[in-house]
């Protein structure tokens, strides 16, 4: 399925110089673009009406299903600036595919693959000029889908919007990358077997907002979640995946079983280890293993993945009892030849082996 998105433009687009001001600091998640795609959903007609449209607040019913039931998934992608000035994105299939996968387990129609591309495609053709020039600058897309049925009664809505929004952002960490310190809570849990840990959900990243304020009055800038049975198992932080690098080149990664996100940064990194022969094992690691190999010197890096923050080094986990620190303590060298060669082919400074860019515009 496919559907042709019409074109009604800003009347009032931001002048260049205002626009060229924002883009030399944008930070990240502050600084939007001028349009946005919105395409619609009812039961019976299906998707429809698409369209890019100046962006603008969305007229919300208070009695809204989104409201009350919290049926809603999201996705998160960049484009990244060429060489040659062009536009490309990185793997928009692959978060096609994931948002499709979302829906299936919020009881949401699935948007059709060839919709999800043809938007994030045509957005950023027509807001190309917002992708900043700057080092690590890129354009954060945030496709995301919620109900939108007037109704309060406990059910699937019979009626959804689709929208992507734009935004210019420079790194994730102000400052630029340094090795981060964790709190490995053992109050609250993200995701339980049979939950919605795999899906892409608002609901996922509230239950994680108390755990990080935790984190912030341990002395930490991020949480890492243990699993909801044993509270043992090492998952996933409250955004981004987890890598241990040990000390034989080794590399381990928790597996994917329901209860954490597939991060495509995640699986974009395990198969750039293993072009270059490492072992990459997707098995469980527990909190007090962790502790031991940091201590003992088998465990010597540790990162954390994802599409805002792309490889962030980790230099301390912390938790009732205990403080370790991983390695050195700052960015390891394995962390650190992931994350160029990872941002070398999304900036086109390298080969593309796995033909991951599309280019846009």
């Amino acid at each position: 399925m496919s559907l042709t998105f019409e074109f009604h433009p800003n009347a009032a687009p931001l002048a260049t110089g205002e626009r060229d001001a924002l883009l030399a600091d944008p930070g990240f998640g502050r600084v939007f673009t001028d349009h946005m795609a919105v395409v619609r959903y009812t039961e019976g007609q299906g998707w429809h009406s698409a369209r890019i449209q100046p962006r603008e607040p969305i007229a919300t019913d208070p009695a809204s299903s989104v409201l009350h039931y919290a049926q809603e998934i999201f996705e998160g992608l960049k484009a990244y600036r060429q060489p040659d000035g062009a536009v490309a994105l990185f793997r928009p299939d692959a978060n096609a595919r994931r948002l499709r996968e979302s829906a299936k387990r919020m009881a949401m129609p699935e948007l059709p693959e060839e919709v999800f591309i043809d938007s994030v495609r045509a957005l950023v053709s027509t807001d190309k000029d917002w992708v900043p020039s700057i080092s690590d600058g890129a354009l954060y897309l945030r496709p995301f889908v919620f109900a939108s049925e007037v109704f309060l009664g406990v059910k699937p809505s019979s009626e959804y919007i689709y929208a992507v929004i734009a935004s210019s952002v420079g790194s994730y960490w102000k400052g630029g990358v340094k090795a981060i310190s964790l709190w490995a809570s053992q109050s609250y849990t993200r995701a339980a077997p049979g939950g919605t840990g795999a899906a892409k959900c608002g609901g996922n990243y509230a239950a994680s907002l108390i755990a990080l304020a935790e984190a912030g009055r341990q002395g930490c800038e991020q949480v890492v979640f243990l699993d909801a049975v044993e509270r043992r198992w090492v998952e996933e932080l409250g955004g981004m995946n987890i890598f241990f690098v040990f000390a034989d080149g080794t590399l381990r990664t928790p597996p994917l079983g329901g209860t954490i996100l597939a991060g495509i940064t995640r699986d974009s990194l395990i198969r750039l280890a293993r072009d270059q022969g490492l072992s990459v094992e997707e098995a469980p690691y527990g909190i007090d293993q962790w502790q031991e190999d940091a201590k003992g010197g088998r465990l010597v890096e540790a990162f954390a993945c994802g599409t805002a923050a792309v490889v962030t080094p980790i230099g301390r986990v912390k938790g009732e009892g205990f403080d370790v620190t991983i390695g050195s303590g700052g960015p390891g060298q394995l962390t650190e030849s992931l994350r160029r060669q990872l941002t070398d082919i999304q900036f086109g400074r390298a080969p593309d082996p796995h033909g991951w860019m599309m280019r846009v515009a």
